[in-house]
């Protein structure tokens, strides 16, 4: 299928009414056509892996176009420009996840970009750190607990960034590095508490109570009774 043909499928799909549903969950609507994710991940079953279509898909700068391109994309074949083109071009929260969650995260190179990513200055590029290192927590089953603990002093350091996608993604990171474990689970907590304590940043007070909040609760200490 070309690109041309699945522009036309999603065109096709479009919903005006989606468009104003996604604005008021922070989505940007430029660009956007209104397809539900369902529906996105419906026509990624129907395709095969494409690196090529997924760099074209990309380059039409259509919001579901380019979630679909990381559904698509052969990680494999994804290069360090590729991901630096793609992450400054984020311009919507939901790309930025999608993105990092079903293709940046597989990278053997994702660890490094974590670091660089959550260094920079750029709201989504931020983003784009946490959410890296909050996937990263559920995913890589196998990572020891010194391939997390580096990522903790990282979310203290930028936990006073009072931007809302920001703020909201260095929690996430928080809490999924919080529930791999109870040796992990308290040093988040530990964390959390010392974030807590800056005063004056309401992004960090909220970031440490939430995180507290479930990194305390019994449903978290059931989860990970007994595990490593």
């Amino acid at each position: 299928m070309s690109v041309e043909e699945i522009i036309d499928s999603l065109k096709k799909l479009a919903n005006l009414g989606n468009i104003n549903g996604m604005a008021r969950f922070g989505i940007n609507s430029d660009g956007t056509l209104g397809v539900s994710m369902p529906d996105v991940r419906q026509i990624a079953k129907s395709l095969k892996k494409n690196h090529v279509l997924a760099l074209e898909l990309w380059d039409t700068g259509i919001h579901e176009a380019k979630i679909l391109a990381a559904l698509i994309d052969d990680w494999k074949l994804v290069t360090d420009s590729q991901t630096e083109k793609w992450v400054i071009e984020f311009d919507s929260w939901d790309v930025c996840d999608q993105v990092c969650m079903n293709l940046f995260d597989k990278l053997p190179f994702a660890y490094a970009k974590a670091f660089q990513w959550a260094g920079r200055d750029e709201e989504f590029v931020r983003r784009a750190g946490f959410v890296l290192m909050a996937s990263m927590a559920v995913h890589n089953k196998k990572a020891p607990d010194g391939y997390f603990e580096p990522f903790l002093e990282v979310i203290a350091e930028y936990s006073t960034d009072e931007r809302n996608f920001v703020r909201k993604a260095v929690n996430w990171a928080l809490r999924q590095i919080g529930k791999r474990n109870r040796y992990l689970n308290q040093k988040a907590i530990e964390t959390a508490e010392k974030i807590s304590e800056t005063k004056d940043s309401k992004a960090a007070r909220w970031i440490a109570a939430d995180a507290l909040r479930e990194l305390r609760s019994d449903g978290v200490k059931r989860r990970i009774a007994g595990k490593k």
